[in-house]
């Protein structure tokens, strides 16, 4: 991936809760500039829409912090570093995602191992866990992420009266892939999907999110902070 100066990604996500049948889907499209080197930086613009209606969306990742804009032009600008875990949870990087995989490597669990899927030209990486309760797999570097992604969710969750501890949600799965060129090693695209299961009035609450993120080619151009942002 650094043989070139950029890479454009298309990235399409879905995020979905189910009660009594009851469904409530997000839908997310964006366009995201990655530009490579030790002085990365990203750019994102997209849109999330619920029940019929679009909220624009502008992410940049410049010097290690991010830059957040939620809304219209109006909209003000937040910023953090990426440690922090609700700019993380914005940002879609599919390198930093291939990175991840390294830690991934170190998990000594059985049910940590990394598959190696080959068909054609295309090598396929991908982690995925088994059904467990949150509390056993918390620790897990791919579990993280994904609670990282229900937090939001679950925070709008308790103030509307989900009580449910961390030991009574169960994880049913979480599957991470990220497609190599067999020849290059180049990303092809980077998958993330994962689904938990909320107790709640004697039933239960699904929670689901999946994001795909396809390579578009190469990406000249250069990625500049706007005025507003600083």
């Amino acid at each position: 991936m650094s043989g070139e100066k950029g890479w454009t990604f298309a990235v399409k996500g879905s995020e979905e809760l189910v009660l009594r049948g009851q469904k409530s889907t997000a839908l997310y499209t964006a366009t995201v500039h990655r530009t490579t080197g030790e002085s990365w930086a990203l750019h994102s613009a997209g849109t999330t829409y619920s029940k019929g209606v679009g909220r624009p969306e502008e992410i940049f990742v410049v010097d290690g912090t991010g830059y957040v804009k939620e809304g219209g032009p109006e909209a003000a600008w937040k910023h953090g570093p990426l440690t922090d875990p609700e700019i993380a949870d914005k940002v879609e990087d599919p390198v930093a995602a291939l990175n991840a995989f390294q830690e991934y490597a170190t998990e000594e669990t059985t049910d940590s191992a990394i598959s190696l899927i080959k068909s054609g030209d295309q090598v396929e990486l991908q982690v995925r866990t088994s059904s467990a309760a949150l509390s056993g797999v918390r620790e897990r570097a791919v579990v993280k992420k994904a609670v990282r992604e229900l937090k939001p969710t679950l925070k709008q969750l308790r103030a509307a009266g989900v009580t449910a501890s961390e030991s009574q949600i169960t994880v049913e799965n979480v599957v991470e892939s990220v497609v190599l060129d067999a020849s290059t090693y180049r990303i092809n695209a980077h998958i993330f999907r994962c689904a938990f299961l909320i107790p709640y009035d004697g039933r239960s609450i699904r929670y689901s999110q999946g994001v795909t993120e396809s390579n578009q080619g190469t990406f000249a151009g250069t990625i500049a902070l706007p005025a507003g942002a600083k």
